[in-house]
């Protein structure tokens, strides 16, 4: 049996270019990863099988097809069949959310199969599956801090986040990552920055944050309440929305505004983690 973290996905800044001649977005982003994810576990049996639980399992269930079975479908088309297996989402992230749950469940599932067939994760054959099954796919397969250009997809892994405490925080709206992209207003306003990685992320933008504020109005109060909160570094909204951050001095004040986010907004989602 193997188990993967799907770790959430934190795009620190994001710059988004131009529209390409193929339709997708040139963006420039600083991609940082928390600790704490959906967990995905792979198991050997007689027919294969997907299984889906947890809190945010009643959304996904209701779909036809799934980003976990279209990564293990791809990983057979390259590498084999490799038998039967059984995978289990425990599905922890809110969907639609801008952390990357999709994308980080099939870059689990594509680490879980590549260590029960003994393909390396640097396999290039992996990173293609990674690349076409979505933008961010190859940057959760890594699951490290990294610059990502192109779509998103060409990644320079970089070091100097680990350990800074998060808090996620989502109002309970999924916003639709295409239809954010048609609000963007087409306005190149420059490169992401280069130095030291918080400074960057601290000088840099997400110019989804305006379409996405748009169509759900509901981020300004959640971004309003993390800006509210002592001792915090960065506070913005991560990929296409609607969940957003906090980056902190310290684990004590990260603690302290989880806790007053839950009792101000009990409804609402919030996880307290670190950068890893």
């Amino acid at each position: 049996m193997i188990h993967e973290v799907a770790r959430a996905k934190l795009n620190l800044a994001l710059h988004v270019r131009h529209r390409r001649p193929d339709g997708y977005h040139a963006l420039e982003t600083l991609f940082a990863f928390v600790e704490d994810g959906d967990r995905l576990t792979v198991a050997d049996a007689e027919a294969d099988s997907f299984v889906i639980t947890g809190p945010f399992a009643g959304t996904l269930q209701a779909e036809g097809d799934n980003l976990v079975t279209r990564a293990r479908d791809r990983f057979r088309l390259a590498f084999g069949n490799g038998g039967p297996c059984a995978i289990l989402l425990d599905k922890r992230l809110p969907v639609a959310s801008g952390i990357g749950g999709g994308s980080a469940d099939a870059a689990a599932t594509l680490r879980a199969l590549a260590t029960r067939a003994g393909v390396r994760d640097d396999d290039p054959a992996l990173l293609a599956c990674a690349d076409a099954l979505g933008s961010d796919v190859p940057a959760c397969l890594l699951s490290r801090t990294a610059i990502g250009r192109g779509r998103g997809e060409d990644l320079v892994p970089m070091d100097g986040l680990t350990g800074i405490p998060a808090l996620l925080v989502n109002p309970g709206v999924g916003v639709p990552t295409a239809a954010v992209f048609g609000r963007w207003d087409g306005v190149d306003r420059g490169p992401i920055g280069s130095g030291d990685l918080l400074e960057v992320a601290c000088s840099g933008r997400n110019d989804l944050e305006p379409p996405a504020r748009s169509l759900a109005p509901a981020i300004n109060a959640v971004l309003a309440l993390l800006e509210r909160q002592p001792r915090t570094r960065l506070v913005r909204m991560s990929g296409s929305g609607a969940t957003c951050f906090a980056l902190f001095e310290d684990t004590l004040a990260c603690a302290s505004a989880a806790e007053a986010i839950r009792d101000a907004e009990p409804a609402w989602w919030c996880l307290e983690t670190a950068l890893i």
